[in-house]
């Protein structure tokens, strides 16, 4: 039997990330607003006290451009519409730090001053507070997410019209932006399919009466659907705000993956006929038929089981658990007592399974999958982890199934090892 478990954050926060982002019942706004039409949610109406500054600030990105030892990708650089070449902003890092991509704060300043856009990009891998932001948001979604931030100097555009191809939350932080917002000219764009390609479609509903034309202040936030049309331009003042990218999982991610399961179907790797030439639409209909029928027959008999697995190991890497400090880890290692307390670690996605063969007479082993590793465990562990995992028991010498504490101190251990546990 299939022993599947998601672990959670443990309890849920004051404001639940979503909460932060539309002021409308999360029930509702399934049903009504995801994946289909945007939503504008005012800060006076979303939960908690207003703003995002908690998250981010000017003195954030102000700290990140200038004494994090930034390089690129994590800045991106745009102005009227294009996106300077990173030798624009980057050079060496100075004594001691054999690098030649890091960013200048100089060269920044210059850029900005005459009206660059900033783009502090994957701000869910550097900055704390957006970290768990995301964990939270990613665990509610079911989705892998990503948070970049813009900062545009007052009356300036970074980027034209466009369309994304995936679904964003944009959440203001400072200043004010003007955001027009039309129908899409392709709804649910796959990452595959940019913009760049209908740029004159996207030019020609660009010039007609936007959907949502309005103005973001601190603390508000605006949900688009992946494909709908956007261009935004500061105000008065300079503005900053997040963008928080949800990474769609689609039935196309389906296709992709039961098409490439099809390779184990020999009619399918057949070759075409010698001498075929694949131009003749008549030459190729017949190969056509057979090879949708082959399709199809395979396709009947997918195993949901078979795509869940190619799923998992798609989906998973691309949503890291919480950070974790290996210094203080490896200190916990050393020092665990039967009294030591320990917790799952926040956002860790698992699934403890029974491991398959094995003789008559081989010892029960079960396999913990996890978003980077399979372990492999002796059976007599599986409560214990199964309990441990699910939040029931934090206290090592509590952990159930095992007969001694020097069996726990070294499932304990094993699970600290592997980035499971961390120290209560």
């Amino acid at each position: 039997m299939d022993d599947t478990v998601a672990a959670t954050d443990g309890p849920p926060a004051a404001r639940p990330a979503l909460a932060r982002c539309v002021a409308i019942e999360p029930a509702k706004f399934a049903a009504a607003n995801w994946g289909r039409a945007p939503l504008l949610s005012r800060a006076a109406d979303l939960a908690g006290p207003t703003g995002f500054s908690d998250l981010f600030s000017p003195a954030a990105a102000d700290e990140l451009l200038s004494r994090r030892g930034l390089r690129t990708p994590f800045l991106r650089v745009a102005r009227d519409g294009q996106v300077l070449p990173a030798a624009r902003y980057t050079g060496g890092g100075g004594a001691g730090a054999e690098i030649t991509d890091q960013v200048l704060d100089e060269r920044v300043l210059e850029l900005y001053a005459d009206g660059a856009t900033l783009v502090l990009q994957a701000l869910h891998r550097t900055w704390p507070p957006i970290v768990d932001f995301t964990r939270e948001l990613s665990g509610t979604l079911g989705q892998p997410l990503q948070v970049n931030a813009y900062l545009t100097p007052a009356g300036n555009q970074g980027f034209g019209t466009h369309y994304d191809t995936h679904d964003v939350f944009v959440l203001q932080v400072d200043g004010e932006k003007h955001w027009r917002v039309h129908e899409p000219v392709l709804p649910d764009p796959l990452e595959r399919q940019p913009w760049g390609g209908r740029a004159d479609e996207v030019t020609a509903v660009a010039d007609g009466p936007p959907a949502l034309d309005v103005v973001l202040s601190p603390g508000d936030a605006l949900y688009l659907p992946r494909g709908w049309l956007h261009s935004a331009q500061a105000q008065d003042g300079s503005s900053l705000h997040l963008t928080v990218g949800v990474r769609a999982v689609t039935r196309y991610t389906l296709v992709e993956e039961l098409l490439a399961l099809a390779a184990e179907d020999r009619r399918l790797r057949a070759p075409l006929p010698f001498g075929i030439d694949v131009a003749d639409a008549r030459q190729v209909e017949p190969e056509l038929t057979e090879t949708v029928a082959a399709l199809r027959d395979w396709l009947a008999r997918a195993d949901p089981a078979t795509v869940a697995g190619r799923l998992r190991q798609r989906a998973w890497p691309a949503a890291r658990p919480a950070p974790l400090r290996p210094l203080a880890q490896a200190a916990a290692i050393a020092a665990l007592t039967p009294q030591s307390r320990l917790v799952p670690r926040g956002g860790l996605r698992w699934q403890l399974v029974p491991e398959p063969g094995g003789g008559p007479d081989a010892a029960p082993r079960v396999t913990l999958r996890l978003f980077d590793r399979t372990i492999s465990l002796p059976g007599q562990c599986a409560l214990a982890v199964r309990a441990f995992l699910s939040g029931g028991v934090t206290r090592v010498g509590d952990l159930p199934g095992l007969d001694t504490d020097d069996d726990r101190l070294v499932l304990a251990r094993r699970l600290l090892r592997e980035a499971v546990a961390v120290p209560a």
